[in-house]
């Protein structure tokens, strides 16, 4: 879809990788705290960055723990969303 890697939980896209970067649902209002936290851009892979996505670069992800906090951050968003088929 985006040219990485995604993981699914109930069957939306949660996180995934595209290179070396790191890619996080987290909700409009969570991206937008996210992108004011170092090591992160807003995920743009067609022109037209999108809203409820950001991308951590490997600065942002490479200890373990900060990798497991940006994932959980991911999987508590998209939990709240309805379960696909």
């Amino acid at each position: 879809m985006f040219g990485g890697i995604a993981f699914l939980l109930n069957g939306n896209m949660c996180c995934g990788v595209v290179g070396r970067k790191l890619v996080l649902r987290l909700g409009r209002e969570g991206s937008a705290a996210a992108l004011e936290e170092r090591h992160t851009q807003p995920m743009d892979f067609t022109g037209k960055p999108l809203k409820t996505m950001v991308y951590v670069t490997p600065a942002g992800h490479k200890p373990d723990a900060d990798l497991r906090t940006w994932v959980t951050r991911a999987v508590r968003f998209t939990r709240s969303l309805p379960v696909k088929a």
